[in-house]
């Protein structure tokens, strides 16, 4: 019921999806603000070199490793809808720490 040949509904996917893209926002969001508080910090201590650039790489391996982790292990599980979006988003959000860090760094 709901499942074709072991696989998922599509609706199931979708509304798992939704729920883990929410999720992942609000991840992204939250290392994206440790980024910009600990480049802030910086601003004031002109003594020590810059953590932020260090912040935003240690944010984009741990987005980069969930989007590995959750989106691999969705696609393996079948579910290929959810398994993409968590790819995806949290691939894009590994992107833009990436980004951050190599601008500030």
């Amino acid at each position: 019921m709901g499942t074709e040949h072991g696989r998922p509904s599509a609706g199931r996917q979708i509304a798992a999806g939704a729920a883990l893209f929410l999720i992942d926002l609000t991840v992204i969001a939250w290392l994206v603000f440790r980024y910009g508080m600990t480049g802030w910090a910086d601003a004031y201590d002109s003594v020590n070199p810059p953590d932020a650039p260090g912040e935003a790489l240690r944010g984009m391996w741990i987005l980069l490793g969930g989007a590995v982790i959750t989106g691999g292990g969705l696609l393996l599980l079948r579910w290929r809808i959810t398994g993409i979006v968590q790819l995806v988003v949290l691939g894009a959000g590994g992107g833009l720490l990436a980004y951050c860090a190599a601008v500030s760094g």
